[in-house]
């Protein structure tokens, strides 16, 4: 198949959705198929092994990168922006299915006016940042994020990395649930972590490190993160807990500015590293600390089961109910509380023998997705989006939607 997938940033940048899209991408083109990335975080055109990867940045200064930051308004200049480049790319080679995020809806424009089919693949969606914007002006901007995403993943065939995921996608979208205009697919690792993590024995040396990544937000935990490391880290000065110490990648100092000295001596933070770092200090690691309060897949938690690492999570996210807790790779906070999470960190810290035992579990959850599996069942959801497997499709022919559909 000829393949355009939409993305707001593509490797080397450094987030979830870009190596979600990075993963989709090369596990396609391993697979034979022809795939092309449009991203937003650049402006030139490269290759990435077999994929080719077409800038779409906007020029600094221009007229669309000013009105990106209007409220509401700036969420249409990126669909257009793609929906000019994928024409462009559409009339040189044409594209049997275009694949995109739901995150703010970069497809809008083309599950509107087409050129071809479109598959959405839901990532987190913005509602559930809503709760971290407090004013006006940003709860206006998030609700037509919302709506647009809303609006375009109504149109073609949808992918989700859970079941769980799948349908708090079809309540908050109205689309269908898991089946056949829904499919569930989990996301792939690349094979370089996988090797290094098979590889990477066990750490024994002290003090116990524990690693965190990601972003200093809500929905990452990541004030629950602070609040357990300011209780811990007042514990250790007591006397009364082992020595450990917190590695934060994804932020900078400045995020660690209001604790305690007491807990401050614990941390460091890296705010960018490159993949090589990244593996060095997950296999430094003694326990992978991921606190989200929701994950559409939580790729960290395959990383950190692939290395054989013992995770600390939520309660409250579905996917680390899924993956930690009915495979007992780790274990799980009631609540996403400073004081509710420093609870299981504190047991592990204390007790290398239960680090041994999670350890293992990790270790043997392992390896469940993979680029092979991740290929096969994308392209059988493509079929969908084309209506080339004879299912109900709700995209025409010419790729734009049908008329039913745009009146409803």
């Amino acid at each position: 198949m000829r393949i355009g997938l939409l993305t707001w940033a593509y490797p080397p940048e450094k987030s979830g959705l870009s190596r979600a899209a990075r993963e989709i991408t090369q596990a396609l083109a391993q697979a034979g198929h022809d795939v092309r990335v449009f991203t937003m975080d650049r402006r030139m055109r490269e290759r990435d092994g077999a994929v080719e990867v077409i800038g779409c940045g906007l020029r600094d200064g221009s007229l669309a990168a000013r009105m990106r930051k209007v409220a509401g308004a700036g969420h249409v200049v990126g669909p257009l922006a793609f929906l000019r480049a994928v024409r462009a790319e559409h009339a040189r080679r044409p594209f049997d299915v275009i694949e995109a995020t739901n995150w703010y809806a970069p497809a809008l424009a083309i599950a509107l006016f087409g050129p071809a089919p479109l598959a959405t693949r839901n990532s987190t969606p913005a509602a559930t940042s809503a709760a971290t914007a407090t004013s006006l002006r940003d709860r206006f901007d998030r609700r037509v994020g919302m709506a647009f995403e809303r609006w375009s993943a109504r149109r073609g065939a949808l992918i989700s990395n859970t079941a769980l995921h799948a349908e708090k996608i079809a309540a908050l979208y109205g689309v269908p649930g898991p089946g056949a205009d829904h499919a569930v697919i989990g996301l792939s690792l690349p094979p370089g972590i996988a090797a290094r993590g098979q590889a990477a024995a066990y750490p024994t040396a002290t003090p116990v490190e524990l690693l965190f990544v990601g972003r200093d937000e809500h929905r990452k935990g990541f004030d629950a993160l602070l609040g357990a490391l300011a209780i811990l880290g007042e514990e250790a000065q007591a006397g009364t807990l082992d020595a450990f110490r917190l590695t934060i990648v994804g932020v900078t100092d400045d995020a660690l500015a209001g604790l305690p000295p007491s807990a401050r001596a614990h941390a460091r933070c890296f705010h960018r590293v490159d993949e090589q770092t990244l593996h060095d200090l997950m296999a430094t690691a003694h326990v992978v600390v991921a606190p989200s309060r929701y994950e559409s897949f939580g790729l960290v938690y395959q990383e950190a089961m692939m290395f054989g690492r013992p995770v600390v999570a939520c309660a409250e996210d579905p996917s680390a109910r899924l993956f930690i807790g009915e495979s007992g790779a780790g274990l799980l906070a009631a609540t996403c509380s400073g004081p509710d999470l420093a609870d299981p960190l504190r047991r592990l810290i204390r007790d290398p023998g239960a680090r041994a035992h999670f350890a293992a579990a990790s270790r043997a959850a392992s390896g469940q997705f993979t680029r092979a599996t991740l290929a096969t069942q994308t392209v059988a959801a493509y079929r969908t989006a084309t209506g080339s497997n004879g299912s109900s499709n709700r995209v025409s022919s010419s790729g734009r939607p049908a008329p039913a559909d745009i009146a409803s």
